[in-house]
């Protein structure tokens, strides 16, 4: 098939080919959902924590005794029922990530794609360089492409594009390595660039020389940071 490559004026300049089952799958929503849920626990911190009975510091001697006060029996003040106590069920740290398999990411990446292109929120230009760092300039460039709310995927991100795009809401730019589930079928419109979408397709196919490619950036990134 072929996706539309438009000017900075939103004028159609080419046509560019690519692959049917990257960017023309059948729609899945019960993976697509699956796959949303997993991210959004993945990025959950987990650190929640409460004291229990035997966290909470003192309460090693029996506070009176037994009988004889007309008071409920007592053995410790680290009790939940006493104020001051340990919780009754606690919290504790835990891991919320989920298991996705590589294929099912693959699998949910095309159909999210693949969906939003047949709702016509997948546009592709030529590029994004911008001759200056203005957020008006920014603003007109996507006001040209009528997009508002919309998700930047670029592999050679300009800094102009980056800080022109910086103070407008609901304007997110990413590389095509970081490009997510989430934000795709969060954000709703994909604006992407004719050599993202490249990156993506050889991606989404797996190929061997994209894994290498892929994971080599990953790589690199996490050493950057």
């Amino acid at each position: 098939m072929q996706l539309n490559v438009l000017d900075r004026q939103g004028n159609v300049e080419k046509s560019v080919d690519v692959s049917d089952a990257v960017f023309d799958a059948k729609f899945n929503n019960a993976l697509v959902h699956q796959v949303a849920v997993a991210y959004r626990a993945g990025g959950r911190a987990g650190t929640h924590a409460g004291k229990n009975r035997s966290a909470v510091r003192g309460g090693g001697a029996k506070p009176y005794k037994q009988k004889g006060t007309g008071r409920a029996r007592a053995g410790t003040l680290s009790s939940p029922i006493v104020r001051g106590g340990g919780q009754t069920f606690a919290k504790s740290p835990r891991d919320y990530s989920q298991k996705v398999n590589r294929k099912s990411y693959r699998a949910a990446m095309r159909s999210a794609l693949s969906e939003t292109r047949r709702l016509g929120n997948l546009i592709v230009v030529n590029d994004m360089n911008l001759e200056s760092h203005k957020t008006k300039e920014a603003f007109k460039q996507l006001q040209a492409l009528k997009c508002q709310s919309v998700l930047i995927v670029d592999d050679n991100v300009s800094e102009n594009l980056d800080m022109a795009t910086r103070n407008l809401p609901h304007v997110h730019v990413i590389a095509p390595s970081m490009l997510n589930l989430v934000d795709v079928i969060d954000i709703g419109k994909v604006l992407m660039t004719e050599s993202a979408v490249k990156f993506v397709e050889e991606w989404l196919q797996w190929t061997k020389n994209a894994c290498i490619r892929w994971f080599a950036i990953r790589l690199f990134r996490k050493r950057a940071i």
